[in-house]
């Protein structure tokens, strides 16, 4: 079933490492969501023969806006859209907004998976990126989250971070373990251009952890979470039994969602054709355009059969699970195992991969690899 995905553009302050579409200043908050209202009823009507399976609030920060903001958005939502009754609904939340208020706000109108940037629990690291959130906020949230009722909470942390060791990385999912936080994402740090940690690390006002060092790390964190009970169901996400993230799944299968909100993406089989396309990521025009009742879609593209078999592929082999070559055969009335048959030998003899049955599934080393690993199917 397809996912619905909503971009909140609003933050408090961004990252140093960030390079979402996001801004600090809310003076545009009120136009935003008249336009937003107005995308969600417009594709109302060109959505009818679809059940949504997932809801995700993403940004910025959805627990930074006004009081009542997010409800009046999920209740459009559900006059819109036919969501299934039991379709898992995520906000993301930044631990110093996340308070009680808004915690209600968001649990009384349906969610019922909260997403926490915590990053680390190291408050010197923190300061050091940009947060503004110290760990006791963080250590709150989750307090006022479990009081208001919410169970299922996903934690995102992150590796690679200047001033970041092992041992404080590791201390900050030991945290989690002793919570019980029930998922955790846990990311490496990419640097991206035109973010202000890239122009500080560029200049040489800050320095990053060696490469190696970051490797060791991120080995010795993956074991730390499998060892205590997280299942690495993706490549950079862990889960205690039966709280793995549906609506991120939908996407690494590769499966239809619809993005509302500056500067969101969709995929869609519209007329048969697998299509993706995506929203300015210009605030005036997005305004602007759905003020004039027009959708601010940008660069429609239907995409070709064999681009669509090697997505899938790529989005697959992110899973621990693999690559289902059932569903494959289903969607593409072809065998990948089949298809695919060189760069699969290839990968077998490097220890990258293993084929069974149901599944291609790259290795540990292969996950470790994955973007050499892929570029083998790029080559067919």
């Amino acid at each position: 079933m397809p996912g619905l995905y909503v971009h909140i553009p609003f933050c408090k302050k961004k990252c140093a490492y960030c390079d979402f579409i996001s801004f600090p200043d809310y003076s545009a908050e009120d136009l935003y969501f008249v336009a937003l209202i107005k995308e969600i009823r417009q594709y109302a009507p060109l959505m009818r023969d679809r059940v949504f399976d997932t809801v995700f609030l993403g940004g910025g920060t959805p627990t930074s806006l006004k009081p009542g903001r997010l409800a009046a958005m999920i209740s459009e939502l559900k006059k819109a859209f036919t969501i299934k009754e039991n379709a898992e609904i995520t906000s993301e939340a930044n631990p110093e907004s996340a308070d009680e208020e808004k915690l209600n706000e968001l649990f009384s109108a349906g969610v019922n998976r909260l997403s926490l940037g915590l990053q680390s629990a190291d408050d010197k690291v923190l300061k050091g990126i940009g947060r503004i959130h110290t760990k006791e906020d963080f250590l709150r949230a989750i307090d006022t989250a479990r009081r208001v009722g919410f169970t299922n909470i996903n934690a995102d942390v992150m590796h690679g971070l200047p001033g970041e060791t092992e041992e404080s990385y590791l201390d900050t999912l030991k945290l989690l373990f002793s919570l019980n936080i029930p998922h955790i994402s846990s990311y490496a740090l990419i640097l991206e251009e035109h973010t202000p940690l890239y122009e500080s690390v560029k200049s040489g006002k800050i320095s990053l952890p060696d490469p190696d060092a970051v490797a060791d790390m991120e080995d010795a964190g993956f074991d730390l979470l499998e060892n205590n009970g997280y299942n690495r169901y993706e490549v950079s996400n862990f889960a205690l039994p039966g709280f793995e993230c549906r609506h991120n799944l939908n996407y690494w299968n590769n499966g239809e969602y619809l993005g509302l909100g500056l500067n969101s993406h969709s995929a869609l089989r519209i007329r048969g054709e697998w299509t993706r396309f995506n929203n300015t990521e210009n605030l005036k025009e997005y305004i602007g355009e759905l003020g004039e009742d027009k959708l601010p879609v940008r660069n429609t593209r239907a995409i070709p059969r064999d681009e669509e078999m090697f997505e899938t592929v790529m989005l697959g082999l992110r899973k621990t699970e693999g690559l289902s070559r059932q569903a494959f055969i289903e969607r593409f009335s072809e065998d990948p195992a089949v298809k695919y048959a060189p760069a699969i030998s290839e990968l077998e003899l490097d220890g990258m991969m293993t084929v069974s049955d149901d599944a291609l599934k790259l290795t540990r080393r292969g996950m470790d690899f994955q973007n050499e690993a892929l570029i083998k199917f790029m080559d067919q």
